[in-house]
């Protein structure tokens, strides 16, 4: 049911955007992950993106990955329906929490703004997840 729900706000997300796909913010973050923390950061994180997608409905997409053969690469890709969901997300109490608790388990962090090439088969992306 709850897969439902978060499907279904991902789609309604989707749609509102199809009038302003040129404003979306697309990012990768990537992160190395202090080996020790490993566990204690994936933990945070995937706490911290649930929340940001449940309930922020400027974000599109908070998808926390790790490299296999490296898990302390993480990777996240990251869609905001423009500038200012993306700046309102860092203001929200979930993504303090995430940042200031996971300061001293990053090693490095590099933030890659990207274009999307393709905006019109990004619904398709998503509604492909319920079948």
């Amino acid at each position: 049911m709850k897969h439902c729900l978060i499907i279904t706000l991902i789609l309604l997300s989707c749609y509102s955007l199809s009038a302003q796909k040129s404003k979306m913010m697309i990012r990768i973050s990537e992160i190395e992950i202090h080996s020790k923390y490993l566990e204690e950061y994936k933990a945070i994180l995937r706490e911290e993106s649930r929340v940001s997608v449940k309930v922020e409905p400027g974000v599109i997409s908070i998808y926390p990955m790790y490299q296999k053969e490296n898990q302390t690469q993480v990777r996240i890709l990251e869609i905001y329906a423009d500038r200012q969901a993306y700046e309102s997300h860092l203001k929200t109490p979930h993504f303090q929490k995430y940042k200031t608790t996971t300061l001293k388990m990053v090693k490095s962090l590099k933030l890659i703004d990207m274009a999307a090439i393709d905006e019109e088969t990004m619904p398709e992306i998503f509604r492909k997840l319920k079948e």
